[in-house]
């Protein structure tokens, strides 16, 4: 396949990719209350990396901010440094790539810099998409195994230390694990979620198809040289006799 199609290729799934992590890290939806089996209420609410928000059936919506380090989980702000470190390295891979492109012509650019400058961004598509993935894995995990205890303990199982789990989860805040004990709200997975699994699996395919440019632009400056033919000087019959004639007298010197 040919260097620019996988570059370009490469390049537009990056953008995309990079404009997904954005939007998930800035959505407020990454886990909303579940709504199954519940009663008709008139509050809606969800949660997000930076504020948890509630809408009531008037339309009206309020949020609030969620300021601090110290007052939350390590697993949230896990997924916090990997989002926000995905969405840089998304960019800058971006950036990058917009001068590696070889339909983009420099002149004090060579061909080399670009093929190294598309493999740069090609490491930092795949590693953007990895942060994505896990820090929507590390968040996805929280929510259900918050479910999974809020309902055994909504239905009659549980432990003496269930409030204390609460609390502790209750601490984490946003990770959808904060109330769901004694009959209070659970929380489902949220549409951030999944497009931020969404954008970090364009990511990892656009950073793929930037490194086989690469591969494909190293193998097209690798010099060729033709094929040399060598053919025998034609010697006369005159040529014959003069080198004879010199060896003659070679032997008599």
């Amino acid at each position: 396949m040919a260097p620019s199609v996988l570059q370009n290729g490469g390049f537009v799934l990056g953008l995309i990719g990079a404009a997904a992590l954005i939007v998930a890290t800035a959505m407020n939806k990454w886990s909303v209350k579940d709504r199954q089996g519940d009663v008709v209420t008139s509050v809606y609410t969800y949660k997000g990396l930076w504020q948890d928000c509630e809408t009531a059936s008037s339309g009206f919506t309020e949020c609030r901010p969620l300021y601090g380090l110290l007052g939350f989980s390590g697993a949230f702000q896990a997924v916090r440094a990997l989002m926000i470190v995905g969405v840089v390295l998304s960019v800058l891979g971006a950036v990058i790539s917009v001068f590696s492109l070889t339909c983009l012509t420099m002149n004090s650019m060579e061909d080399t810099t670009k093929a190294k400058m598309s493999l740069t961004a090609g490491i930092m598509f795949v590693i953007a998409g990895v942060c994505g993935i896990a820090g929507a894995s590390i968040y996805a995990n929280q929510i259900v195994a918050s479910f999974r205890m809020s309902t055994y303990n909504n239905y009659g199982g549980g432990y003496g230390g269930g409030g204390m789990m609460g609390g502790q989860m209750g601490m984490g805040g946003g990770m959808g694990g904060m109330g769901g004990m004694g009959g209070m709200p659970t929380y489902t997975f949220g549409p951030a979620l999944f497009v931020a699994w969404i954008g970090g699996g364009v990511l990892l395919i656009g950073g793929i198809l930037k490194s086989l440019a690469f591969k494909e632009m190293v193998k097209e400056e690798k010099p060729r040289y033709p094929g040399v033919v060598y053919k025998p000087q034609s010697r006369t019959k005159t040529d014959l006799g003069d080198s004879e004639d010199g060896k003659k007298d070679q032997r008599y010197v």
